[in-house]
Formats: structure tokens, sequence, C-alpha cells
């Protein structure tokens, strides 16, 4: 039989600290802490936006505001345009939908028979990315079907979301 983890929680752990650089304190004075390392909040890297970006693309982009990328938003951009695939690994709310929004309207701007597949760990992510992306094909004014197929998607419509969608998300 496989040994299970247990996590036990002592009335001093329980006692909630007023804010979080408390609670770490805490944390760094626990057995069960093994380590500790500080990394210092860095300033964002940006960069100009590639000039292989839709001239429309980069107007909308513009039009929200962002006039540079973030440095690995842009790096995505630059290796997905060379044919080559890309992993990001960055903290939430770093700009990660971007690195792979961006390349995906792009060729679908180039070329209006390209087909993207978003793969989603939860239905609620899923989700949350279909109404950030559809936004910004609203703001693009061009058609791109974008659609969700999951198992609540109706069986009437599954052949009409294979056949019309740009970019299926599930």
């Amino acid at each position: 039989m496989r040994p299970t983890s247990q996590l036990v929680l002592t009335d001093a752990a329980l006692a909630k600290p007023s804010n979080f650089r408390e609670y770490l304190g805490e944390l760094r004075k626990s057995d069960s802490v093994s380590g500790y390392h500080y990394v210092a909040p860095k300033e964002p890297q940006l960069v100009d936006i590639p000039e292989g970006v839709h001239p429309r693309i980069r107007q909308v982009l513009e039009g929200r505001g962002i006039q540079r990328l973030y440095s690995h938003q842009a790096a995505s951009f630059e290796t997905v345009a060379a044919g080559k695939n890309v992993v990001v690994v960055t903290p939430t709310a770093s700009g990660k939908t971007l690195c792979y929004n961006l390349p995906v309207l792009n060729g679908l701007m180039n070329d209006p028979h390209s087909r993207a597949l978003y793969l989603f760990p939860t239905k609620a992510l899923s989700q949350d990315q279909v109404n950030e992306l559809k936004s910004t094909i609203d703001d693009l004014e061009v058609k791109i079907g974008t659609y969700t197929f999951d198992g609540d998607t109706p069986s009437s419509a599954r052949k009409a979301v294979r056949a019309a969608g740009h970019i299926v998300v599930t």
C-alpha cells in the first residue's frame, strides 16, 4: 500500500496573519519549510511589436493601449512565425494569452483557411479564453469562427463547429 501525505494544522497555523508578508514570515519559521528563496521583482522588458504582425492586429493592440509587447510575447510570436514550437511558462497575469493568440490571429489574418485548436484543462478557463478571443476578433472586425467544443456541445452543432471553426476551444 502506498503511503499518503498528511497536512496537520495546529492552532498556531490556523491563526491568520494580517498580511501576506507576515504569512511568509510565519512560513519561514516553520519546520515544514525546507528552503526559502526570494526573487526580487523586475521591471518588465518591453519591445517593439514585431514587423510581421498584421497591420489590423497592430491597430487593435494600439487601440487597447498596447504600444509595445513584453519580450516573451514578441519572442513567442517570432518563434511561431519561424515555424518552430514554443513553450511559455510565466506567472499569472503576465501576458501568456497574447503569446498564443497573437500568432494564431496573425496566421488567420494572413490565411483565412488556417485552423487552430486550443486545449485547456477546465471548462471555466476555456470559457474565459473564448470570451477574450471573441472580444479581440470583434475589434478586428473580421469573420473568424471561434467556438467551444466539449461535452456540452450539442451533437447537432458539432458538425457545424468542425466545418466553420477557425479556432476551436476545448
